[in-house]
């Protein structure tokens, strides 16, 4: 019990911190650099459109698939219903984080290609938002059945995934440097995605005056991370 309310708390302060990390890397590093690389602007703001909407449709997605029964809910659902579904659900978050971790590998790449600095805030917005998502899958997989053993290598599995996306990433886009700025925009528009429509409504939840105080120092202290690792960039 201690070490679930442990990790609770890790999650929420890290939900704040995220928030600043993963939009003052898309705002104010990823986006200008993609903008100042020549390619045209009006491509460039499609491909911003476009990631916002798949992200939207992806979220939508998983959403759907992820309906939730209990028993006794009125579904009359057959006895160990419940169990076999929340199997299913953890099965599918595997899989998902997997393609999530693949995806950012590449991201990470190419946001290398584009700039040193700009792949070490990159990376470190992902690792900002990746450790809560991994410390809630962890939890789903307990609660799908899996052990900890079990639940741990599969996560552990997953997130190797991010070394195999950010090898392709770097033989494939070295040689066509010219999709790099439109891989940061679309990376850009994930960040943003997730940080407006899904970390702030959680920090939105608890709103009292004692909880916000931390919120935007967090935030706050995720955009001066970010400055200082790209300063005189």
């Amino acid at each position: 019990m201690f070490s679930f309310t442990l990790l609770s708390k890790v999650v929420e302060r890290m939900v704040s911190l995220s928030v600043g990390i993963m939009l003052s890397t898309s705002l104010l590093h990823a986006l200008p650099e993609a903008f100042e690389s020549g390619a045209s602007a009006r491509s460039l703001f499609a491909t911003l459109l476009a990631g916002l909407l798949a992200f939207f449709l992806l979220e939508k997605t998983a959403i759907l698939r992820h309906s939730h029964h209990h028993e006794g809910d009125g579904h009359h659902h057959h006895h160990g219903h419940d169990k076999r579904e929340a199997g299913k659900a953890g099965w599918m978050i595997l899989v998902g984080d997997g393609m999530h971790n693949f995806t950012d590998g590449i991201l990470i790449a190419a946001a290398f290609l584009a700039n040193p600095e700009l792949g070490l805030v990159t990376g470190l917005a992902i690792i900002a938002h990746e450790i809560p998502q991994e410390i809630g899958d962890f939890i789903v997989l307990l609660n799908a059945g899996f052990s900890r053993t079990r639940a741990y290598i599969y996560n552990l599995l997953c997130s190797l995934l991010a070394i195999a996306g950010g090898l392709l990433g770097y033989y494939t886009l070295d040689r066509a440097s010219s999709l790099i700025p439109y891989v940061l925009v679309f990376a850009s528009s994930g960040f943003i995605y997730i940080a407006v429509s899904d970390l702030m409504p959680q920090m939105q939840r608890r709103a009292t005056l004692r909880e916000t105080i931390p919120q935007v120092l967090l935030i706050a202290l995720g955009v001066i991370i970010v400055l200082f690792l790209t300063r005189g960039h």
